[in-house]
């Protein structure tokens, strides 16, 4: 990519970015962002402690005033200003975003950076709709009407797996509406999201509208849920620290939105066009190297296309090519951290006593953190590997016999964000829409997303939405304002209180 940057001189003032600059952490210990396609390191920084999350919410909170009280077509024209400078940075956001995440070039050039731009310019224009219920004489003698008003500052989390994306999804709509906010992206991913920071300020937004401090969960993270000055957190991630930050959050009595784990189900029908639903398997589960909480992880095939899609699946993994993410060809990069590709070959290794490997299964022998597309048949319903999210590329495929039970099967886990099912026909499709209980069903594809829909989910996997206007359900909050009509001052209804009619 020609528009490559040193990490360590670009980011040389640090990699907090607290009142429009960047700036060293305070703790007095060191992070290392490490290339996980080398296992090398390309950035050390000093990571953020409570007193920089004071900081930042410090400036976010002086800033709210000024940016809430801004009209929405003011807010609309420096999103749209956004947008245009996140453009024109295209190539150096997929540049970070590959080199600290390992994923193939090809994936955000043309997934994560034009999905980031396009939710940029979605709430630009949704800034100019933040609408309440129209007025009306609801009870004869007064005008009721709605407010949305912002809510203040708003203290987000977001994972690792698409950094640049998730920082985009918890700022956009916050700060649509007229929140300020402070984001906390992982620890080991920090790179694009204080780049998307620096673009807000070239393009115009106040300086403390938009702060980033990069630190641990356990202190930076934990101390921004419980900031007093907070008044809500958004969190994306796993179930279990999802739990923590709810509990954190629940202590100071704040509003909550939580989008946390996925198993997603892939359901194949016996009329499904076959080989349509071969492709969509392999790349819903490869997609981002498997670390996708919405990648389809358990396929469901009625029998009688059950052992074709199994051949299918496993001939089309065996060609997915598996290499160096800045090379144009390559399909799949490594996992996001050595760490992470044994803890998903662990769980491989461990379905090896209950189940078949149909294909891969194992890790190349290089300096990164490299897996195999792996198939896995044989699992029973309650397995671990079926059960439990992995988060690398692998697919499990079990057989069902009858309608009720493909769907039974696909509703058989705790989480329920994502699912998919395969079909030609319109009275199963709407079916399986209706019966499969996650935030987002596909029909005859499985994972695309758009700014104008809405993303969240159900049971395990939280609550509340991102992108689309539904999201400002979660960053405004609603007032009702009534007005009396009548002018008179003794009201009928006081005579439930005092006196007679």
């Amino acid at each position: 990519m020609g528009n490559r940057f040193q990490v360590k001189d670009r980011f040389a003032a640090g990699a907090q970015y607290i009142d429009g600059q960047l700036r060293s952490g305070t703790s007095g210990r060191t992070h290392d962002v490490v290339n996980p396609a080398t296992g090398e390191s390309i950035y050390t920084y000093e990571l953020a402690s409570p007193a920089d999350v004071d900081a930042a919410v410090a400036a976010a909170r002086a800033a709210f005033p000024g940016w809430s009280g801004a009209t929405p077509g003011e807010r609309s024209d420096a999103l749209h200003r956004f947008a245009a400078v996140l453009a024109e940075r295209a190539e150096e956001f997929a540049y970070a975003e590959s080199l600290q995440c390992g994923k193939p070039v090809k994936l955000s050039t043309e997934f994560d950076v034009p999905g980031t731009v396009d939710n940029a310019a979605f709430f630009a224009g949704a800034a100019r709709h933040l609408q309440g219920q129209s007025a009306g004489e609801y009870s004869g003698d007064h005008t009721s009407y709605v407010r949305r008003e912002a809510i203040g500052v708003v203290g987000s989390i977001a994972p690792w797996n698409y950094p640049l994306q998730m920082a985009a999804w918890k700022i956009l709509p916050a700060v649509a509406a007229g929140n300020t906010i402070v984001l906390k992206p992982a620890e080991i991913t920090p790179l694009t999201s204080l780049l998307f920071a620096e673009a807000a300020t070239a393009a115009g937004i106040p300086d403390g509208v938009i702060n980033i401090v990069t630190g641990l969960g356990k202190e930076a993270g934990e101390h921004l849920v419980a900031h007093p000055d907070v008044v809500m957190t958004s969190f994306t991630g796993s179930t279990a620290v999802g739990k923590r930050v709810a509990e954190i959050a629940t202590a100071t009595v704040k509003r909550i939105h939580l989008e946390l784990g996925g198993k997603a189900p892939f359901v194949v029908f016996d009329d499904a066009d076959l080989e349509a639903a071969v492709h969509g398997a392999v790349a819903g589960s490869l997609i981002n190297t498997g670390q996708d909480c919405t990648a389809a992880t358990r396929a469901y095939v009625q029998r009688p296309l059950y052992e074709a899609f199994v051949s299918g699946v496993a001939e089309l993994m065996e060609d997915v090519r598996v290499g160096d993410p800045f090379a144009p060809d390559t399909d799949l990069g490594p996992l996001i951290s050595h760490t992470h590709r044994d803890r998903v070959a662990a769980i491989v290794d461990r379905a090896r006593a209950y189940a078949t490997i149909v294909t891969g299964g194992e890790a190349p022998e290089n300096n990164g953190a490299y897996y195999l597309p792996t198939l896995v048949t044989g699992a029973s319903q309650d397995s671990e590997i079926v059960q439990s999210e992995i988060f690398g590329p692998v697919l499990v495929v079990l057989p069902f016999d009858t309608d009720d039970e493909g769907i039974a099967l696909a509703n058989d886990t705790p989480y329920g964000l994502a699912a998919s099912a395969w079909t030609t026909g319109v009275y199963r499709a709407n079916r399986a829409t209706r019966e499969i209980k996650a935030g987002c069903v596909w029909v005859n594809d499985h994972i695309p997303i758009i700014s104008e829909m809405p993303h969240g989910g159900y049971k395990a996997s939280g609550f509340g939405k991102d992108m689309s206007a539904y999201s400002f359900e979660e960053y405004t909050q609603v007032k009702h304002v009534m007005y009396d009509n009548t002018a008179v001052a003794r009201k009928d209804w006081h005579r439930t209180i005092f006196g007679d009619r």
